[in-house]
């Protein structure tokens, strides 16, 4: 037997795909909702977790309920971690960043090879197509390393392409290990994405020429939103020769 939240589920998606609730739009209060499909509060949610889970609507915490805009893909280009450029444009883009002291512990200090407790410095970066979280990046340098390009002081408009690149000029070499899995809460939370959705998740380090990392970092794409792609490059036996 097919459940009342299902129904209420393609009734909504039926006014979506339609126009009749456009991108962008507010539904109802869940209570209002209720009371309409003369269900109870519980109900009405399964059913907006089904709209939420198809990627049609988000919620966002004390405003309510809103109608997706498509979000567009975008490509990763792996090695140095951009993001390319035409399909950044595409998408109309734009990253804030923010930067913070931190310790190294756990998972991040087994990453960065350094012991517990040693000063880092995050950058988190956050991608919009619109009003509406697209991607995230965060990338974590050693405390002592200097940067001139002034990133994380604010919000930034700009290098969007290069938002997530390897920031470090000492990096020599570039190892990903690329993994789908769910979000986790915070991710989730902050890509206003359902807990189910399938993200795409890159965890990048980045070492100089003695082998000591000098930045490692955690990027988050939900799947239906990016391709990735990495290209690799045959040394030949005449350049070995030369090397």
């Amino acid at each position: 037997m097919r459940s009342r939240h299902h129904d209420i589920a393609d009734d909504l998606k039926r006014q979506i795909t339609t126009g009749r609730i456009k991108p962008g739009d507010r539904l109802p209060s869940e209570v209002g909702l209720a009371g309409q499909y003369k269900v109870s509060t519980a109900t009405l949610r399964s059913a907006l977790a089904v709209l939420q889970g198809e990627g049609l609507i988000e919620k966002i915490h004390g405003k309510g309920n809103f109608v997706r805009h498509r979000l567009r893909k975008i490509m990763y280009v792996g090695g140095w971690g951009t993001l390319d450029p035409w399909t950044a444009a595409e998408a109309a883009l734009r990253v804030t960043d923010r930067s913070a002291a931190i310790e190294a512990h756990g998972h991040l200090a087994a990453l960065m090879r350094v012991p517990n407790g040693s000063p880092l410095i995050e950058f988190l970066s956050i991608s919009y197509q619109g009003e509406s979280p697209h991607s995230l990046a965060r990338i974590y340098v050693p405390r002592d390393q200097e940067y001139s390009d002034g990133l994380g002081t604010g919000p930034s408009y700009v290098r969007t392409e290069e938002s997530f690149a390897v920031l470090s000029p000492l990096a020599a070499e570039v190892r990903e290990t690329v993994s789908a899995r769910p979000p986790t809460p915070d991710e989730a939370s902050t890509l206003r994405i359902n807990p189910t959705t399938a993200v795409l998740a890159i965890t990048r380090v980045a070492a100089d020429t003695a082998g000591r990392v000098v930045e490692a970092a955690l990027l988050v794409f939900p799947g239906d939103r990016v391709d990735a792609v990495f290209t690799t490059h045959h040394v030949t036996g005449e350049r070995q020769a030369q090397g």
